[in-house]
Order: C-alpha cells, then structure tokens, then sequence
C-alpha cells in the first residue's frame, strides 16, 4: 500500500477557516454500563475537529461533566435534541459503549433510516444492532472479526470477501479489524499493516472510530478509513518503541497528535501535496 496516495487526500485543518468549518462531529455513545468507550472516541476526535457534540444517555452525559469538571473540549447534547445536532454535525459516529438491546437498535435504524444522505461511521453496539438493509456509500462500518459474522452472517478469509460484501450493501466502506486491516469500498480495498500485542486492550477500537469520524467530516469515506487505520496502527508501533506492550487507550489517544505531526507534516508528503 501506498500511505503517500490517501494521506494528500486528507484535506488537514486550515488556518483561514472560520470556526466550525474544519469539521463538527456528532457521537452517540456511551450507556450506564459502558463510561469509558465513547470518551476514547472523543478524546482523539476533539484533537482533530473544530467542534464535537456528545450525547449518551442521562446518567453518562452527567458522569462526563462530573469526571471533566468543567467539560472544555464539547458540547454535551441530550438525547432529546440529537437531531438538531445531526443537521448541524458533517458526520455522525454511532455506537461506542452502547449497549446491544432494543433500545440502541431503534435509536440507530431510526436515525439512519431519516438521515440517509449523512456520513455516518458506525461502531460496537449500534453496528451488531444496525439493519443491514440501512448501509450505504455514505456510512462506514468498523466491525472486528466476530461482529462481522454477526452483521453480515458469514466471515471473510481475503479482502475481495470483504469488497463482495460491500458491494451487496450499497458500497458501504467496512474496515475489517484484526491484525491486518482489511478497508473495502466497492471494487476497492487496501491492507494496513502494523500494530502490536499492546493493541489488544479495550478501548482502540473506540478510538480508532473517533480518529476515522474525525477525518470523515472533512474527506472522502475510503481514504478517511484507510488513513485513520494506518494512523492508529503507527501510534501503536509508536509506544511500543517507547514502553513496549504496557500502555492503554488513554496513552493511545495521547500519542496520535505526535505521530499525525510525523506522519502529516513530513517533508516527504509536503512535497507531494504542492
């Protein structure tokens, strides 16, 4: 894979902007059981865009404010006017810490059955709970292996599985997660290799999503897939050259800045972005 080709496709925030306009997310996430996940997603997210709304369930919107103190880097949104934030928002990220029940899959298909032109990065609970009828070229789903099988009812062995179910699913952009990544769009698909045993603790998931739905609020689906998936692999690779295995999602989330700088402002990629 050539990284060079979908990192100039990254459109990177831009000084002469106004507030706002280098991407506003929206994540539903999070439930009474589940604190942490969606936090992760929005850690890394408020790192990249302008503007982050969050919304999770009564008691898990106030855990945030209580745990932040003052809650600086968002927008905390109840559940009632989520879908003035959705209008507002360039791409919606679902499902980090919701539960899988009743509840989670009628607030996902609802929404993305109204909102069918949105970007949509679809993760955890909303993904094993999402009708598949509901994919689309606009949603990009982020199953690991076993929530694959669950989603689309069979595993893929090689990635031209994975683009076959994409294509029956209006080409839905699917980032198969292991130990080598699997994004599939259509016809198209890349390998992203990298990552380490130190990878395998909760929590990267949640933040690979944040990292892919931050990018997606400003670029395309497949690059913005292909690019947050290597980005989070090299961080991985980053610690680990660092304190090896012993790190955790939060170390992730911190050390994503440092390796976007290497990897974005290169002077390699400079050159190939004039």
């Amino acid at each position: 894979m050539n990284i060079s080709t979908y990192l100039k496709q990254i459109r990177l925030p831009q000084k002469n902007l106004h507030k706002g306009e280098n991407g506003r997310l929206l994540i539903i996430g999070g439930s009474d059981l589940f604190h942490a996940a969606s936090a992760w997603s929005l850690d890394i997210a408020t790192k990249i865009v302008d503007m982050v709304f969050y919304s999770s369930t009564p008691e898990n919107n106030t855990n945030l404010k209580e745990a932040k103190k003052k809650f600086w880097n968002g927008v905390v949104v109840p559940r009632g006017k989520v879908e003035t934030y959705i209008e507002e928002a360039n791409c919606v990220l679902i499902g980090p810490g919701m539960t899988r029940d009743d509840e989670t899959a009628q607030l996902t298909n609802t929404l993305l059955k109204k909102y069918q032109q949105k970007k949509w990065v679809i993760d955890a609970g909303a993904l094993q709970m999402v009708d598949v009828s509901l994919l689309n070229e606009h949603i990009i789903v982020t199953p690991h292996h076993k929530e694959y099988e669950r989603v689309f009812g069979k595993s893929a062995k090689i990635p031209q599985e994975v683009c076959e179910d994409s294509r029956q699913h209006h080409d839905v952009c699917i980032v198969l997660k292991g130990q080598h990544d699997v994004v599939a769009m259509g016809k198209q698909y890349e390998e992203v290799d990298g990552g380490n045993e130190g990878m395998t603790k909760g929590g990267t998931g949640d933040v690979l999503a944040g990292l892919i739905a931050a990018l997606y609020c400003t670029s395309d689906a497949f690059p913005s897939a292909v690019v947050g998936s290597y980005l989070n692999k090299k961080a991985g690779d980053d610690l680990y050259k660092k304190v090896g295995p012993f790190f955790n999602s939060s170390d992730l989330v911190n050390q994503l800045p440092e390796t976007m700088k290497s990897v974005f402002f290169s002077s390699r990629i400079r050159r190939l972005s004039q």
